[in-house]
């Protein structure tokens, strides 16, 4: 007996497969999709060093230089704190003054790091390519007599990738100091 093979047909089923230009369309589509979803992560990223790292290291240099400047003795003005170690002469010490603003520092009350936290001028790092600038104000409250208001204020020089624009991270600390210590 023999066996006969069924008809063929001669129209091509409409699920037949994917033709070139379907595949060019779909990997088009995941390359469009595929770059909205870099984009957020670069800019994740980017703030995530900015507002995360670079702010946090700010604070961490602002309160490293209000615990120098309480450890000094309340009615010194003489110890120059711009240099680590501290110098015995040559500074303002705890006398009223400074700005508590990076953008108008006043002499004796401010000093610049490096990228790595180590004061400019030392290593290989300048003065002139410091990356965070650290300024003090010390100042009388209002109707005190034995007060002192210390506000140090850390801001780095440009966040990552925003050399010159944009808001860089920056912060200020405040304390209080009596006589009495």
């Amino acid at each position: 007996m023999e066996r006969k093979s069924p008809p063929r047909s001669f129209h091509p089923s409409s699920q037949s497969g994917l033709t070139l230009i379907e595949t060019v369309i779909a990997i088009a589509m995941l390359f469009v999709a595929s770059g909205g979803i870099m984009s957020m992560a670069i800019v994740a990223t980017l703030t995530t060093e900015n507002q995360g790292h670079l702010a946090a290291r700010t604070t961490e240099y602002a309160q490293d230089k209000l615990e120098q400047l309480i450890a000094l003795p309340y009615n010194d003005t003489q110890i120059n704190t711009t240099v680590f170690p501290a110098a015995a002469t040559g500074g303002t010490g705890m006398a009223v003054g400074g700005s508590s603003d990076p953008a108008a520092p006043a002499n004796g009350y401010v000093d610049y790091l490096c990228l790595d936290g180590n004061l400019a001028g030392t290593g290989g790092c300048t003065a002139g390519n410091w990356y965070y600038i650290r300024v003090w104000q010390i100042s009388l409250p209002a109707g005190t007599t034995d007060l002192k208001q210390i506000t140090v204020t850390a801001k780095v020089r440009y966040g990552v990738g925003s050399r010159g624009i944009g808001k860089v991270a920056e912060s200020t600390v405040t304390i209080l100091r009596t006589n009495s210590l």
